[in-house]
């Protein structure tokens, strides 16, 4: 208990650095970008890679991936439904309004938190690496394709769709680890050393960059989305870890550390990426930005008391 809650001590202080960082511009306005993209393009794929090589795949591909993945889909068409319910016809949200919300009531921050969390709470980053592929191959090019049709935003091409998950360095990098430690060959010390070193840097980061990600949201501030939000919110952070936990404890029969890297994941708050499709195709960009501060900061909390319960 006492090691989980240092952990997340370790977390939540670097993020509150970040916080400060980017409320007193100490870096400048473009820090917080600069910064993302640091760890998006450079730092995170180097731990993801240097984790996974020396890994195996069953240590990848596991029961705590089967149930984040159910309680993925499971809370998105939970989502779906309260959305059709709650509203009367006349104004009911349009297609692209259902999808942003859809996505952030179930894609989860893999990145910039996730990985910070698996490395001091899971203490092992090879947990989240099915989670970005899954989120990266499927959840994200499904989503997009969506907007895509429903909207009258601009039109990738199928191709285009279908080549999103090659222009991520995350899953790219997932993908070379695995594929390395299928083989049964690991590559000598001397040279991962150079990956290890700059993989070193993605956790701290990470979490300045996700800290300076929250300067001036004002997520409390009534809206027409409000309950939309407040729906989706809940079921990202309360709604997709308990079904999480329902479906690796009693229909998987997950324990112990597999239970709780299920559930951790799937508690983790909405991603950024919702705000960049949302921004994208023009839909629910309030909405999307307010879910991922709110999810944000809920998650906080509820992380520690999932891990502090199951760990």
């Amino acid at each position: 208990m006492r090691g989980v809650l240092a952990g997340f001590a370790a977390i939540w202080v670097v993020t509150l650095v970040g916080y400060l960082v980017g409320r007193y511009e100490l870096l400048g306005p473009s820090a917080p970008t600069v910064l993302a993209r640091l760890v998006f393009f450079v730092a995170a794929p180097a731990l993801l890679l240097t984790t996974l090589v020396r890994s195996s795949p069953g240590d990848v591909f596991t029961g705590a991936l089967a149930a984040f993945v159910l309680s993925t889909v499971l809370v998105a068409g939970a989502y779906l439904a309260i959305m059709l319910l709650a509203h009367r016809k006349k104004d009911r949200p349009d297609a692209g309004t259902l999808t942003v919300g859809t996505l952030a009531a179930s894609y989860v921050n893999a990145g910039n938190l996730g990985i910070p969390v698996a490395a001091y709470v899971l203490g092992d980053v090879s947990f989240i690496a099915p989670v970005l592929l899954f989120q990266t191959l499927l959840a994200a090019p499904i989503g997009l394709a969506v907007l895509d049709v429903t909207t009258g935003g601009r039109r990738p091409s199928p191709r285009a769709l279908a080549m999103l998950p090659l222009r991520s360095p995350l899953t790219l990098a997932s993908a070379t680890g695995i594929l390395i430690a299928t083989t049964g060959w690991r590559p000598p010390e001397e040279v991962l050393r150079p990956f290890d070193l700059v993989a070193s840097s993605a956790v701290p980061l990470a979490l300045l960059a996700l800290g300076m990600s929250l300067r001036g949201s004002r997520p409390f501030t009534a809206g027409e989305d409000g309950r939309d939000r407040y729906t989706a919110v809940a079921l990202k952070v309360l709604g997709q870890p308990l079904i999480a936990y329902l479906i690796g404890r009693y229909a998987l029969g997950l324990t112990g550390p597999a239970l709780l890297a299920a559930v951790v994941t799937a508690a983790l708050p909405t991603a950024q990426n919702v705000f960049v499709f949302a921004s994208r195709y023009d839909r629910a960009v309030s909405l999307a930005r307010d879910a991922i501060v709110l999810s944000t900061i809920a998650a906080a909390a509820t992380l520690v008391l999932v891990a502090a319960w199951l760990g």
